[in-house]
């Protein structure tokens, strides 16, 4: 266990943490601040959100059989999908040291730092939630509270044709080309997607992430449809950011979780994507900051109907 006096003397510290299933889960932590932010899945997002460890521990991490984390072959070890990531956060939290923490979770881990704090409310302080999918995936919302457009259909077709095609294509070869397709459906503005580098073709785990997505973690997220009821057990203040042209999860699904949450409210960023903090990074990155330093932003608005 890494100790506060270490965090201290350590601004940077990289380390593999295991679970009580003895996964190795590849972590970095950054920073030497009293206040721990945890950010699952976080080394795509390192870059982007460092600024956050200028007075915090920040501390990003693989999941497992993600990046450098350890390739789990086991599917016992998968086969529960969501909450095996649940799990993992609780071993990064033990790992480090940390009596409380703030979780930032991006997409489908917004969810699972919700699923966290429900379970474990006593070691969570706040939790922000980026782009997060829907608390019950089988709701079905309105067009104008979805992202669903041409582009998205388009790049859809065109992965379809990718894998028709793919023959004996090198696999990180093809992962590559995968994302120069994809990466353009998480922006609005088609100049940013280059800014999306999330790929990392470079490590198998992340080469062979969908089918470990398809076969346990979606299923495990659609088995899941919170209601009010569960999600009363999180005591954590709940920020929610989300882009009104998320493609990937719907904007509707924000709003939901900010109506569903008794304390959680909502920054709307007007005609962004899956990654609003590329297309509007000061709204972005100041809400985070004065909600992780206790208050809310300006912009945020308490929601009372979805």
């Amino acid at each position: 266990m890494i100790t506060p006096s270490e965090r201290r003397t350590t601004p940077k510290i990289e380390a593999y943490v295991t679970t009580e299933e003895g996964i190795g889960l590849f972590a970095q932590a950054l920073g030497n601040g009293p206040q721990a932010v945890v950010i699952p899945n976080g080394f795509h997002l390192l870059d982007d959100f460092k600024y956050l460890a200028a007075d915090r521990t920040l501390v990003a991490y693989d999941l497992r059989n993600r990046g450098l984390s350890d390739h789990v072959s086991d599917t016992s070890k998968l086969k529960r999908g969501i909450h095996h990531d649940v799990d993992d956060l609780g071993a990064i939290r033990a790992h480090f040291g940390f009596g409380r923490m703030s979780v930032i979770g991006h997409s489908y881990l917004g969810f699972t730092a919700i699923l966290y704090a429900m379970k474990y409310p006593a070691f969570v302080d706040r939790v922000v939630q980026v782009g997060a999918p829907p608390p019950d995936h089988a709701k079905k919302y309105p067009p104008h509270l979805t992202g669903h457009d041409a582009t998205l259909i388009e790049v859809l077709a065109q992965l379809a044709r990718l894998q028709a095609n793919r023959g004996s294509e090198d696999p990180e070869e093809f992962c590559k080309r995968v994302w120069s397709v994809l990466r353009s459906i998480y922006v609005t503005n088609p100049a940013d997607a280059d800014r999306i580098n999330w790929g990392r073709c470079h490590l198998p785990n992340e080469r062979n992430f969908m089918k470990y997505w398809s076969e346990h973690i979606l299923p495990s997220i659609q088995r899941l449809g919170l209601s009010a009821e569960d999600v009363a057990k999180v005591t954590a203040p709940v920020l929610t950011i989300h882009g009104t042209k998320d493609r990937s999860a719907p904007y509707g699904g924000g709003r939901e979780w900010a109506c569903l949450l008794s304390d959680a409210r909502l920054v709307t960023i007007e005609n962004a994507g899956h990654a609003p903090w590329i297309e509007a990074p000061e709204m972005v990155f100041g809400s985070i900051r004065a909600f992780l330093d206790g208050a809310w932003p300006a912009v945020a608005q308490e929601v009372e109907s979805v």
